[in-house]
């Protein structure tokens, strides 16, 4: 089966509180499965990568083996298309267990899309963030 994931990672302060949110959406534009989870102290790199990672996760629980990933974190598309190196060690943890993971798939792609066009993912984020800090 193929789908798409759009995921958002964000921080409030830069560490700071932290939240991750995605869609999986079916080929047809059907949404498969959402999530939003408060993730604690973080920076918005870590909560990018992380909201990658558990959507891939969530990928495989749908038994997906075909996926396009949208982020609007330039950097962490360009650092898993291997255009940009990982230098900070804790991302650098975070992307092997990613590239790791994307392994399973039979078809995996990574795209930039800018933030407007990412806005339930966004949602999500907000929404998890939100309720941790009301």
């Amino acid at each position: 089966m193929k789908a798409k994931l759009f995921t958002d990672g964000g921080s409030r302060g830069n560490p700071g509180p932290s939240a991750i949110g995605g869609v999986l959406y079916a080929d047809d534009d059907k949404i498969i499965d959402t999530f939003s989870e408060y993730t604690g102290e973080g920076t918005n790199n870590q909560a990018e990568y992380n909201a990658l990672l558990t959507g891939l996760e969530l990928a495989q629980e749908h038994e997906i083996d075909e996926i396009d990933c949208f982020l609007d974190s330039e950097l962490v598309v360009k650092q898993l298309n291997k255009e940009y190196k990982v230098k900070d060690t804790e991302l650098a943890k975070i992307f092997v267990k990613i590239w790791n993971l994307s392994q399973t798939f039979k078809k995996i792609t990574y795209s930039h899309v800018r933030r407007e066009f990412n806005k339930e993912a966004d949602a999500q984020v907000n929404k998890a963030l939100d309720k941790e800090l009301s």
